[in-house]
């Protein structure tokens, strides 16, 4: 099995995240103050919950990926029952944004909403592939997934 494969359109989505991530880091070193954020303990507490949830569902995904993809059988257990890209929807929604608040910055949030921006539009290139692929089963993958645009 290729590693393009496995990583999908993953690549794309760093490169086109990169620049936003240079820059945020750039102005968080220069400008701290700009980043923080003072929450009260239950932010902290809520953050590190989410965290554990979002680290999870990622673990989860990989390791399916890592055991189906080489056999070259689609995945539609686990986190991929509930939406297609749990990959891409777990670290920008339940990764970045709340390590960022766990560390008192809200930089995690924008970097999550550009990630996602850039899943979004890298995502539709994987989705040929696998209705090439998988053909009817993705159509039936499609209909039953939970959240089926994320």
């Amino acid at each position: 099995m290729k590693l393009k494969a496995l990583i999908g359109s993953g690549h794309k989505i760093v490169l086109f995240m990169l620049p936003f991530l240079l820059v945020g880091l750039a102005l968080n070193i220069k400008r701290p103050a700009l980043f923080r954020i003072r929450g009260p303990r239950l932010l902290k507490v809520l953050s590190a919950i989410i965290l554990i949830l979002g680290v999870t569902g990622w673990i989860w995904s990989v390791a399916l990926i890592l055991t189906r993809v080489p056999k070259r059988r689609l995945i539609t257990t686990g986190p991929y029952a509930l939406v297609k890209h749990p990959l891409y929807t777990d670290i920008s929604f339940l990764v970045l944004p709340w390590v960022g608040l766990l560390l008192g910055s809200w930089l995690g949030v924008p970097l999550g909403i550009v990630l996602y921006v850039g899943s979004r539009l890298f995502s539709p290139q994987e989705e040929r592939l696998l209705s090439e692929t998988f053909g009817a089963s993705w159509d039936e993958y499609r209909r039953t997934v939970k959240i089926a645009w994320l």
